[in-house]
């Protein structure tokens, strides 16, 4: 049987110690739509942000969480690596990332035919694709 989807977007979670840089960076540089937030289950925070018709949870836990995760390029582990947003104004918000003096890890480049990408890191370090076609 397969998952009877009833939301077009997915919610995606971001545990970090680094709270306000990382809903700056989200909020202010992206420009996502912030609601406010609310207590997260296990204690802290999780601050609610838009991109499209998903949810990007920034969860900040009162206890500063041990970091585990590899940082870098996809190949470089496995697991989660990066996630993907469709974007039609993909110099513009390059610029803007680079503006605001967030690392550039891919510049737009041209993938295939018409289809153009690039690759920046939030202030976690978590990789974030933009695509443009």
């Amino acid at each position: 049987m397969s998952a009877e989807i009833t939301k077009a977007g997915v919610d995606l979670g971001i545990v970090t110690n680094n709270g306000d840089a990382m809903v700056a960076f989200y909020r202010d540089v992206l420009g996502f739509r912030e609601e406010p937030q609310t207590p997260f289950p296990a204690g802290g925070v999780m601050h609610r942000l838009w991109c499209g018709e998903s949810l990007i949870k920034v969860v900040v836990p009162d206890n500063a969480a041990p970091t585990s995760a590899e940082y870098g390029p996809p190949a470089k582990a496995t697991g989660l690596r990066y996630w993907t947003i469709t974007v039609s104004n993909l110099p513009e918000i390059v610029g803007q990332v680079e503006a605001a003096g967030h690392k550039i890890v891919v510049p737009p480049t041209e993938v295939r035919p018409g289809v153009t990408i690039a690759m920046v890191t939030d202030p976690d370090g978590n990789w974030v694709e933009f695509i443009a076609s």
